[in-house]
């Protein structure tokens, strides 16, 4: 079996980030050397990141909410202030 020449590199990372990990890797039978290797493999394998890559949306409630907060602003049957003062006064007073 021939062995294949060898580099180092140098990643920075999150102190916690990088024990999650090795804390993973561990349980899985591996290092953070071999979990590396595996990851570039496949990028270069695929030629692309291994996984896909995407902002985090919101979730269902979130839009529901957000659906139910336009629809609430757009019923003329809702009061609305533009005086935070008045709105604290009646928001009270229904206490």
């Amino acid at each position: 079996m021939i062995m294949a020449e060898t580099t180092n590199i140098s990643i920075r990372m999150d102190v916690e980030l990088k024990k999650q990990a090795e804390q993973l890797f561990s349980e899985l039978g591996m290092n953070m050397t071999t979990a590396f290797n595996i990851f570039l493999r496949q990028a270069v394998r695929q030629q692309r990141i291994p996984f896909d890559i995407a902002l985090e949306g919101p979730n269902t409630e979130t839009i529901a909410a957000m659906e139910e907060a336009e629809r609430i602003s757009r019923d003329p049957s809702v009061k609305g202030y533009t005086d935070v003062d008045q709105m604290m006064k009646e928001l009270l007073a229904d206490v």
